[in-house]
C-alpha cells in the first residue's frame, strides 16, 4: 500500500532508532560522570578533640590542688596484617565448611578490658593494682611503660569474689575475698603464699596496713565490723563494731556495712560507714574519736560512700558511689575540695568505687560502670604555698612598678628633660593638601 514502508525499511528505522537512543544515553551518562568527578569532594570535618592537657580543680584563678592525668580501662588495639584469604572451593560450599575464617583471624591478638574495677594500691616500684570483680584477675599497670601484667583466676589464685587491696612496704599484696571470706596473701613475686580469716570473715571488701604498728584492717561488711590482724602472723587481734544487729546500728563506734578503711601517719583508722553515710574515725587502739557527714546531696554529705584514702597532709578523700564525687575532707571533717559529677569526661565518674593515693601523691580513681580507673595528681600544701608566696611576690612587685610610676607624675615634681631639646626639634613637614580641597 502507497505510503506505508516495507518491513525491511522499519526494522532499519527501528535499528537506527535504537542505536541513537543508545548513544544518547552512554554520552549523558558519561557527562553526568565527567560532571560528578569534577566537583570536588570534602572529607567531614573532625569532631573537636579535647584537650586534657591542663585540667585541674579548683578552677583557675584559685591555686590548682588536682590535676587530671590519664585513665586505664582496656589495651589500645594493635594493627594486625590479615594474611591473604584463600578463595573457598566448591566442595567446601556444598559441605558448608569456611576453612577461611582462620585465615581471617591469623595473627589477631586478644584484648583485654576492666570489667568492675574496685579495690586498688601501689607497690614501691609505682605499680598501680586493679582488683576487678567481673573478670576475676588483678590487673597490674605500669603508668610509665604503659605495660601490663595480671594475676589471674585458675591460674596463679583461686578468685571469688575480690574487693579490697592492700601492699605493705616489702610489696607483699593482700587480697580480700567476699565468696570464700578470707584474704589471700602474696609475694613480691605475685606467687600465693598464704591465706587467713575462714570461719571469721564475712564479705570482707577493703583494706589497709598500718606501717608503723603493723596492723591489717578489714572492712568486713557482713558482719559490720572492722577486724584488726597482724600484718606478719595474721592474727586476730580485735574487733571494731557490734555483730548481729543486721545494718541497724547507727551509734557512734558500731556500723551499717562498712566497706572501705584507711589510716594516717599518726595511726588512726578511717572507716565508711557505708549505709549511715558518715565517716568514723579510731586511734589506733580501737577508741572512737569522731564521726562527720550525713546523708543527702549538698556540700559535705554522703550517699553510699566507699573508697576511703589519707593524703601525705592527712587530708581525707572519700569516693561517693551514688553522687559520683570525690570529697577532700581536713581529718575533723571540714570539707575542702569537690571533684566530680556524673559522667564520662576527665573528672566525672559513673559508679564510683575505689579511691587510693600513693607516695608520688597520684590519686587513683575506679569506676563500676565504664570499667575505667582515672589517675590525677594531688598538689601538696607545700606546693601549693610556693605557687602563693610566687603570686604574692608578683602582686607585690607590681604594686611597686604602678606606686613608683604614680609618683613619678605627682603635680610638683620637676619632670625629666624631653628626649629633644626643644630648640632642636625639626618642624613638622606641612600637611599634603589636594589641589580639591578648599
Amino acid at each position: 500500500m502507497a505510503g506505508i514502508p516495507a518491513k525491511s525499511e522499519c526494522r532499519r528505522l527501528i535499528r537506527a532508532a535504537a542505536l541513537a537512543l543508545l548513544a544518547l544515553t552512554w554520552a549523558s551518562m558519561v557527562c553526568a560522570g565527567q560532571t560528578q568527578a569534577a566537583v570536588p569532594t570534602s572529607n567531614p570535618p573532625e569532631p573537636p578533640k579535647l584537650d586534657i592537657s591542663n585540667i585541674v580543680w579548683p578552677q583557675p584563678p584559685a591555686i590548682a590542688r588536682l590535676r587530671y592525668l590519664d585513665y586505664f580501662s582496656a589495651q589500645k588495639p594493635e594493627p594486625v596484617t590479615k594474611p591473604a584469604v584463600k578463595r573457598k572451593s566448591w566442595m567446601d560450599r556444598m559441605a558448608g565448611l569456611n576453612p577461611d575464617d582462620k585465615a581471617k583471624l591469623a595473627g589477631s591478638k586478644p584484648r583485654f578490658e576492666l570489667g568492675t574495677p574496685y579495690g586498688l594500691a601501689v607497690d614501691s616500684k609505682g605499680r598501680l593494682y586493679v582488683a576487678d570483680t567481673k573478670v576475676g584477675a588483678i590487673f597490674i599497670f605500669n603508668p610509665e611503660s604503659h605495660g601490663t601484667e595480671f594475676i589471674r583466676h585458675g591460674v596463679d589464685a583461686k578468685f571469688g569474689r575480690i574487693f579490697g587491696l592492700a601492699i605493705d612496704d616489702a610489696d607483699r599484696l593482700f587480697v580480700s575475698d567476699g565468696a570464700y571470706n578470707h584474704v589471700l596473701v602474696f609475694n613480691p613475686s605475685h606467687k600465693l603464699e598464704g591465706r587467713f580469716g575462714e570461719g571469721v570473715m564475712n564479705d570482707p571488701a577493703g583494706l589497709a596496713i598500718d606501717e608503723e604498728n603493723r596492723f591489717l584492717y578489714v572492712a568486713n561488711t557482713g558482719s559490720d565490723q572492722v577486724l584488726v590482724y597482724d600484718a606478719d602472723t595474721f592474727q586476730l587481734l580485735r574487733k571494731i563494731g557490734t555483730p548481729g544487729k543486721n545494718h541497724t546500728l547507727t551509734s557512734p563506734g558500731d556500723f551499717s556495712s562498712p566497706t572501705n578503711v584507711a589510716v594516717d601517719k599518726d595511726g588512726n583508722l578511717f572507716v565508711t560507714d557505708t549505709l549511715n553515710d558518715r565517716i568514723q574515725v579510731f586511734d589506733a587502739d580501737g577508741v572512737f574519736i569522731r564521726a562527720f557527714g550525713k546523708n543527702g546531696d549538698g556540700p559535705g554529705d554522703f550517699a553510699r560512700p566507699k573508697g576511703i584514702a589519707v593524703d601525705c597532709d592527712g587530708h581525707v578523700w572519700v569516693a561517693d558511689a551514688m553522687l559520683n564525687r570525690v570529697q577532700v575532707f581536713t581529718p575533723e571533717g571540714d570539707l575542702r575540695l569537690i571533684v566530680g559529677g556524673f559522667g564520662m569526661l576527665p573528672g566525672q565518674f559513673q559508679a564510683l568505687a575505689g579511691i587510693a593515693i600513693d607516695k608520688k601523691n597520684r590519686v587513683f580513681t575506679s569506676e563500676q560502670f565504664l570499667g575505667r580507673v582515672q589517675m590525677f595528681r594531688y598538689i601538696t600544701n607545700a606546693e601549693a604555698q610556693v605557687e602563693y608566696d610566687r603570686r604574692k611576690a608578683k602582686m607585690a612587685k607590681e604594686g611597686d612598678q604602678k606606686a613608683t610610676q604614680t609618683e613619678d607624675k605627682a603635680p610638683g615634681k620637676p619632670q625629666p628633660p624631653p628626649a629633644v631639646a626643644p630648640e632642636k626639634q625639626k618642624p613638622a613637614p606641612p600637611a599634603t593638601v589636594s589641589p580639591s580641597t578648599p
